[in-house]
């Protein structure tokens, strides 16, 4: 078998396990973000931080929802990282920013963070900052037993299909799944070009 043929099929194999129930639960919620005048800020680090960038420009553009990605502002991230570090350059962007309980934080990161190991743990500490000013937090990621995927509101964990593709799987998936939900009539309010 090739390496594609194998992709594929573990790529097809995560399809077949997703939560389809979760997506469904995740678009009415977010509708609901909307309704009350709400913002969704996404998280992300490395790859993951692209993905959160493009659906900003999704949510925003298709979904009139008002979004953020502190991770697309380089001169802050990099002034807050430089001058107070990583472990608090999300956080403290989301204080400036006034998250507030009208609000949700979204985090896509294929760990989910972690804090014995220390990774990613601007992400903890976003979700920690969003928990105290009682804002829900959702998320896209690929491992279970990350800390976003057990202290969140509602996580799509991408199936554990094969240990060596978990990155590529999950980063590959977060752009399928938030495709779904801003193509989603809950959500879509303007069409695509194509």
């Amino acid at each position: 078998m090739s390496h594609a043929e194998f992709f594929f099929k573990k790529a097809q194999e995560a399809i077949d396990k997703i939560d389809l129930k979760r997506i469904n639960v995740l678009a009415a919620e977010l509708a609901e973000i909307r309704n009350n005048k709400g913002r969704i800020f996404f998280i992300g680090v490395g790859g993951s931080a692209g993905n959160c960038s493009h659906a900003v420009n999704d949510f925003r553009k298709l979904c009139e929802i008002e979004c953020y990605s502190p991770s697309d502002n380089t001169s802050e991230l990099t002034a807050r990282i430089n001058d107070e570090g990583w472990e608090t350059c999300y956080s403290e962007w989301l204080k400036v920013s006034k998250l507030n309980n009208k609000d949700c934080l979204f985090i896509m990161s294929v760990g989910g963070g972690d804090i014995d190991k220390k990774i990613s743990v601007n992400i903890i500490n976003s979700i920690k900052y969003a928990k105290q000013v009682k804002c829900k937090v959702f998320g896209i990621v690929g491992k279970k037993d990350g800390f976003t995927a057990n202290n969140s509101d509602n996580v799509i964990l991408v199936p554990e299909v094969d240990t060596k593709l978990i990155t590529p799987l999950t980063e590959g998936f977060q752009a399928i799944v938030w495709h779904c939900l801003v193509s989603d009539p809950k959500l879509q309010i303007k069409k695509t070009k194509w």
